[in-house]
């Protein structure tokens, strides 16, 4: 039982790809926590991919537009992000991968 509530909480992702390198490579793992903030710009989200729901994509949140975000990769040159599927509303952005895990990949 708590074991299922811990998933509630977090989130454990493989970068599979690289367009978030330099931040997140191919085969690192990363921890991402249930969003419980307001998004800010530059926060890193795992979100479903509005393509393939089954899908998880790792985007930086670059730009809001009321409650919508533009969504991209750090490796714009081979990233699949707003730029192909649009803004995505703030409300599908659930998992926050936090700053202090990112420095520690470094």
């Amino acid at each position: 039982m708590f074991s299922r509530w811990l998933r509630t909480l977090f989130l454990r992702v493989e970068i599979d790809g690289v367009s978030m390198m330099p931040t997140l490579g191919p085969g690192q793992r990363v921890t991402a926590s249930r969003r419980w903030r307001p998004l800010r710009e530059g926060d890193v989200v795992v979100t479903s991919d509005p393509r393939k729901p089954e899908r998880f994509l790792v985007k930086r949140c670059v730009r809001r537009e009321g409650s919508l975000w533009e969504l991209r990769g750090d490796n714009e040159e081979y990233s699949t992000d707003s730029r192909s599927f649009g803004l995505v509303p703030a409300r599908q952005l659930r998992w926050v991968i936090s700053p202090r895990s990112l420095r520690t990949l470094r």
